[in-house]
């Protein structure tokens, strides 16, 4: 049969648990073999031909040993996994057919069997390009929509700042509260994103924080009355900063640390005793638990895609072979808006 036959699969390995900074060179490209066909006897499973990956800052901490982790580790001398798009080949399972798209968890590989399928979600709206559900209607959507509506319950006129700004997260946080009426914004590390946030994303302000000496007052520069709500990426002296500038029942959702993930023992953080002076309400959270919020998130987003008032950046490498290069340099800023991976083409 034409759908068993067997064909290569190129994959991207983790060579070796990772400490420090990770170098394109902990990773490598493996090709084996694959049937296009979910073995006989595998229920509720299915194969995918892999159509792109999505580079997340979270996969760092999966290339370390770490325990105990709210994410499990890569195995070394195995392809890693992560969001993606993809095109069911074969299914065993009854939600899946032969043909439909999907984004969730699957392997940086070509073609990945994926048995657990909890995580997928069966791609409905295909009149947007296939590429957003790698971010502004997958994994990165949805942490901006929970971690600013649900975490941070925004009003109007509020004060907002977004760290790591420009990056698949932050350029979408910034826009929902530009939509609500609030005075944005961001920080970024170079020319070129400081640029897009006010130029394309339609942030009131932005700032390369690798210029700014003092971050406190760079911060009371831009947010003379305080800050009411804080988009935490970045951790460490920046938040330090933040927090000697939040106003009285501040809120802060602390969707990552990108500050920390190289480091061997992590920085401690200073001023937080404002935590308690200023009654503000500091709460992390994993996009994990809300998608049940997934309809209700497409319901809001999509018109805003069509009608063009939420803009998307996109930083795309070709093939699998670049995916090594893409994924890590996400850890020094190297991307500008999302970073994806093509894989092929539907």
């Amino acid at each position: 049969m034409a759908d068993a036959v067997e064909v290569s699969n190129k994959q991207i390995i983790l060579k070796n648990y990772v400490t420090g900074f990770p170098k394109e060179s902990d990773l490598e490209v493996k090709i084996t073999t694959t049937r296009l066909k979910v073995p006989e006897a595998t229920q509720n499973a299915i194969l995918v031909k892999n159509l792109y990956l999505s580079c997340d800052p979270y996969m760092r901490n999966r290339m370390s040993n770490h325990q105990g982790s709210y994410v499990e580790s890569f195995t070394p001398g195995s392809p890693i996994t992560g969001y993606g798009v993809s095109k069911v080949i074969d299914s065993t399972h009854p939600d899946f057919k032969n043909d439909d798209l999907v984004w969730g968890f699957t392997g940086w590989e070509e073609y990945s069997l994926i048995k657990a399928t909890q995580s997928l979600f069966k791609i409905q709206h295909k009149e947007v390009p296939l590429s957003y559900y790698t971010g502004i209607l997958g994994m990165a959507g949805m942490t901006a929509y929970v971690g600013f509506y649900e975490i941070c319950s925004p009003k109007k006129g509020e004060t907002v700042f977004i760290s790591a700004a420009s990056g698949a997260v932050g350029q979408l946080v910034g826009q929902f509260a530009k939509l609500l009426g609030c005075y944005v914004v961001g920080s970024a590390g170079t020319k070129e994103k400081v640029d897009l946030l006010k130029n394309k994303f339609g942030f009131d302000e932005a700032f390369n924080y690798k210029e700014e000496e003092d971050l406190n007052a760079a911060l009371k520069r831009y947010f003379p009355d305080g800050i009411d709500i804080y988009f935490e990426n970045v951790g460490g002296k920046m938040l330090e900063a933040v927090l000697l500038n939040m106003r009285i029942h501040g809120r802060i959702a602390v969707c990552g640390m990108i500050s920390q993930y190289n480091l061997e023992k992590q920085e401690g953080v200073q001023n937080m005793f404002s935590l308690i002076s200023k009654r503000i309400r500091m709460q992390g959270f994993l996009v994990g638990d809300h998608y049940h919020l997934y309809p209700k998130f497409l319901e809001m987003i999509l018109p805003h895609i069509k009608e063009g008032k939420v803009n998307y950046v996109e930083d795309i490498a070709q093939g699998l072979e670049s995916a090594p290069a893409a994924l890590i340099g996400l850890f020094s800023g190297r991307n500008v808006g999302k970073q994806l991976v093509v894989v092929a083409h539907e």
